[in-house]
């Protein structure tokens, strides 16, 4: 830990000494208290709804109290942000924004496939093939070495690939890697299927996010990037830890008696590689950005005087 906080204040000191100052693009700016906490208790009451399932059971009428609290926080959230809310945490103009939807929809369904994967690949590992904690740290480390080379790939790629392709890229690589644990015998080398499998798993995060950073900053305006942003982020956590809700439930009903614990976990995985397919799917019909070569931004964009068409028109246009 020590080390971290070494090494970040090193980095952070010297980006705030070397990058150019900025001015704000909301200098009168309130929080919207109320916004923030419908949508993030409506979130959470989802979440815990689906994760707590597996356990309790569906019939539990426990389980249907929550996610019906879930669904009226969520609605209230909605009506209090397009009625009520002077400063919208999440301005509903943004939904409207080419590619907007379809990219979030991709994000949410790639983080689902991407917490199942990881999930059941500890699992898999120490239950089934009775791995040690140390020994799956050690099998882990080529996850944090490809996944650090990812970043600098997919960054790379962003002004030579459109957003989608990487995208695309992102969630193939995780929908390979829940099909190969899916696939492998309960007992088997690591070398066959668990290692390329956690190769392209570290694909997925970065190229995912990295892309839908870039679709999401070119289809709002600049005084909405952060709302945006912080929504792609949130889908990261969100999605790993809704799609273990969904897979969980999956995995109960396959195994209900308890004697085959991998067909569950089989089932749960092959769900993961279906979450990843249909973001492809949804990714390569609906998903459209060209390539980002700019630098910096265009003042007249900059300003929040454009609607949001011609705040993207105008970017488009300029990057040609």
């Amino acid at each position: 830990m020590c080390f971290r906080a070494i090494v970040g204040t090193v980095i952070f000191v010297s980006l705030a000494l070397l990058l150019p100052s900025d001015y704000p693009v909301d200098k009168n700016g309130e929080i919207d208290w109320v916004g923030a906490l419908l949508g993030t208790a409506g979130l959470i009451v989802f979440n815990v709804a689906w994760n707590q399932a597996p356990a309790s059971g569906w019939d539990n009428p426990f389980e249907g109290v929550l996610l019906g609290i879930s669904v009226i926080l969520l609605i209230l959230f909605g009506i209090w942000e397009h009625k009520f809310a002077k400063t919208p945490i999440m301005p509903l103009g943004i939904w409207t924004a080419p590619s907007f939807v379809p990219v979030i929809f991709v994000v949410l369904l790639s983080f689902m496939a991407n917490g199942i994967f990881l999930w059941y690949m500890v699992a898999w590992l120490q239950l089934l093939r009775g791995e040690s904690i140390l020994s799956f740290g050690l099998q882990w480390t080529p996850f944090g070495i490809v996944a650090t080379l990812g970043t600098f790939v997919a960054a790379w790629l962003i002004p030579r690939l459109a957003a989608q392709w990487i995208l695309a890229i992102g969630s193939a690589a995780i929908l390979i890697a829940n099909v190969l644990l899916a696939t492998m015998p309960v007992h088997q080398t690591y070398w066959a299927q668990v290692f390329p499998a956690t190769i392209f798993m570290a694909f997925c995060p970065d190229f995912v996010y990295v892309a839908a950073q870039i679709v999401t900053s070119n289809s709002v305006k600049r005084a909405q990037q952060g709302v945006a942003a912080s929504l792609v982020g949130t889908l990261n956590l969100y999605g790993n830890s809704l799609g273990l809700g969904f897979a969980g439930t999956i995995e109960t009903e396959v195994n209900k008696k308890r004697v085959d614990m991998v067909r569950g976990f089989r089932a749960a995985l092959l769900f993961g590689a279906a979450l990843a397919l249909l973001a492809i799917v949804v990714d390569l019909l609906f998903v459209r950005v060209v390539k980002d070569v700019r630098e910096g931004w265009s003042d007249p964009a900059d300003e929040g005087g454009l609607d949001m068409e011609e705040g993207v028109s105008t970017g488009v246009e300029e990057r040609g």
